[in-house]
């Protein structure tokens, strides 16, 4: 399905000239002179390069249909990770940099989607949220409950998030997938 450039999002894949890229970011430019164009940064999903390429506003880009898998997440086997289909129990295997924006997230068996084009996996969709227990952050200071300060915790998959004082190592955090940031104790 052909869309123009300017309707381009972070998280679209992509084919151009043969070639499958998931837009990575993207930026609306107007220059003083001349058509405005579409500046993106896109990852080709075969080999992982990151590719600057850019769009007059109104050209045409090849929007790819996508099929999309409710599957589990299972394990890490080196930097292979391995899903398995809710449905059918088939196991789907993705390497660590197809998925890299996901892994602060991945905990075993956690619910998620999982793009195919064609019968090959080519991306993930994170839920919107998902629940991780603190594993390393400092005390929270006596009478704190009055402020809105925050500090920093280390959550079980890695991931570093501002949580305010009353939260302690043990404790589970939501936390939001696209931007990383702390919602709740849970």
């Amino acid at each position: 399905m052909a869309i123009q450039a300017v309707q381009l999002r972070k998280g679209m894949i992509i084919e151009v000239d043969g070639e499958l890229l998931r837009v990575h970011d993207f930026q609306h430019v107007t220059p003083g002179k001349g058509q405005a164009v579409v500046q993106t940064r896109l990852r080709n999903l075969r080999s992982s390069a990151m590719i600057d390429k850019r769009f007059r506003s109104q050209e045409a880009v090849e929007r790819v249909q996508l099929e999309s898998k409710e599957m589990e997440y299972l394990y890490q086997e080196g930097d292979t990770y391995v899903f398995m289909d809710s449905v059918t129990y088939e196991q789907t295997y993705l390497s660590a940099a197809a998925i890299e924006e996901a892994l602060p997230y991945l905990i075993a068996n956690l619910l998620l989607k999982i793009d195919f084009y064609e019968g090959l996996p080519v991306g993930i969709e994170l839920p919107t949220t998902v629940d991780l227990e603190v594993t390393d952050t400092e005390p929270g200071l006596k009478g704190a409950t009055a402020s809105a300060s925050s500090k920093p915790a280390t959550l079980e998959t890695g991931l570093v998030v501002g949580v305010p004082q009353f939260v302690n190592i043990g404790d589970k955090v939501r936390v939001e997938t696209s931007t990383g940031e702390y919602l709740t104790r849970v």
